[in-house]
């Protein structure tokens, strides 16, 4: 076997390579485009690389979904199990039972039979504290690499404050589980380009970013190819430049399909009592609709809504490789320019209480907005320094510092991309292994695989 590291560069695409991105550039001179799978977003399309199979047969189709059983909207699970398809450690192993595998932050990372695996795992406390963590297996690895790299630092890996540090600290992470495993199959997972491109659009200027990944790409290529390990660099799809929030629950509201429980004032989703919801992700939104003789009905309102660009029923959902139950009863895809919010309320005023949090379990849907501070918070440093100062105290507080102003967001994906130069790209270390031509989303796993088995 030859031991091979899979850093997944999310975000990255052709257009993205060049000047600001030397170590990328150079590790070939071959960069095959991936057709992104639907949905193109992280849980699918991870899966799907590490599967060879698509939505209908893994189960993932997004990011979280309507759990029907237990009437709740779950996102950023954390389980393996919920993956119903073989995993590439397990095809692995039945060609050679000595093959380890290491997953740094590649999702659904827990309750898993891969050899190693980190992830992040914040703590909660009993009194609401939420402090930054993470989960390691085999579980005496945390402290060393704690005392090795510092906590690993949340705040830099989703919300307000996303910077390089926590794709460094991953970096860092991985190769000091090559250092002490050597596993045969290193899997890497780095965010950074995903959120600031969510943030500014692809469009913008991007050339400190991708300089800053592109170092800690770098560090990552030179160690694992002076250790005699082969490369590959991948990305889960491209990003492109929206300009159209659709803000489906509210339209289902306002005809009467979705149901609101109204508490302290403010606006909740009752999933169980409506007739219809949206699970928005990204350009993708999975359409729950509780009684089949509204589907017409509800698709039509949808099909109407300015910034959708396809409505999936059965026929559109096997057609993508999103026929499985846990999908909606319709699936909606965005125009280019488009993407999907989770809201819900239509006054700003009866917001619910997390809506202006960082909060990704308690939304029902993906909320890029978080990425943002206020911009109507005069003077936010203030205003966040006196809420630590609570927290410190030991008092109650709540961090509502994130705006509810969709139009914010200049990035967002989840739709295949019209253009090869804003796909997702594979790139391998290895002379003629792909070529400059396209590979769909399924063949991944089983070109990994290639790299790990064929000399």
């Amino acid at each position: 076997m030859q031991r091979t590291a899979v850093i997944n560069v999310v975000g990255l695409t052709r257009n993205l390579l060049g000047e600001h991105t030397p170590n990328l550039s150079s590790l070939s001179d071959e960069v095959a485009t991936i057709d992104a799978v639907t949905p193109a977003l992280t849980c699918s399309a991870q899966t799907t690389y590490l599967t060879g199979k698509l939505p209908t047969e893994h189960g993932i189709v997004g990011n979280g979904w309507y759990f029907r059983d237990l009437d709740q909207v779950l996102l950023w699970r954390q389980s393996n199990q919920l993956v119903q398809s073989p995993r590439i450690w397990h095809l692995a192993r039945e060609r050679d039972a000595s093959f380890t595998c290491a997953n740094t932050f590649w999702w659904y990372a827990m309750a898993t039979d891969a050899d190693i695996t980190l992830t992040p795992r914040p703590l909660y406390c009993a009194d609401g504290l939420k402090l930054p963590d993470f989960y390691t297996q085999p579980p005496q690895l945390r402290e060393p690499l704690r005392e090795r790299l510092g906590q690993f630092p949340l705040y830099d890996f989703w919300g307000p404050r996303t910077s390089i540090r926590s794709s460094r600290w991953i970096a860092d992470a991985a190769l000091a589980v090559e250092e002490r495993f050597s596993p045969t199959l290193n899997l890497i997972y780095l965010p950074h380009l995903d959120y600031c491109l969510q943030r500014v659009g692809p469009q913008a200027d991007l050339s400190t970013d991708l300089r800053e990944i592109d170092s800690v790409c770098g560090d990552l290529i030179d160690s694992f190819r002076q250790r005699g390990v082969r490369v590959v660099v991948l990305s889960e799809y491209g990003i492109v430049p929206v300009n159209r929030p659709v803000h489906i629950n509210r339209a289902l509201r306002d005809a009467g399909l979705l149901t609101i429980k109204r508490d302290l004032g403010r606006d909740y989703l009752d999933t169980g009592a409506s007739r219809a919801f949206a699970v928005a992700d990204h350009q993708v939104a999975h359409v729950y609709v509780r009684d089949r003789r509204d589907l017409d009905a509800v698709s039509r309102l949808c099909e109407a809504l300015p910034g959708v660009g396809e409505v999936l029923d059965e026929t559109g959902k096997h057609h993508h490789g999103l026929a499985h139950g846990r999908a909606g009863e319709l699936v909606l895809l965005a125009e280019p320019d488009s993407w999907f919010t989770y809201y819900f309320w239509n006054d700003d005023a009866c917001a619910p209480d997390y809506a202006r949090t960082v909060d990704i379990h308690n939304k029902p849907g993906y909320d890029p907005v978080e990425l943002f501070v206020d911009p109507g918070i005069r003077f936010p440093m203030l205003k966040v320094g006196s809420i630590l100062a609570r927290k410190a105290l030991g008092m109650r507080y709540t961090m509502d510092v994130i705006p509810l102003d969709a139009s914010l967001v200049r990035g967002s994906h989840g739709i295949r991309t019209a253009s090869d130069g804003d796909a997702p790209v594979l790139i391998s270390s290895e002379p003629g292994r792909i070529g400059n031509g396209k590979l769909a989303a399924t063949d991944v796993c089983s070109l990994l695989l290639d790299h790990v088995f064929v000399q």
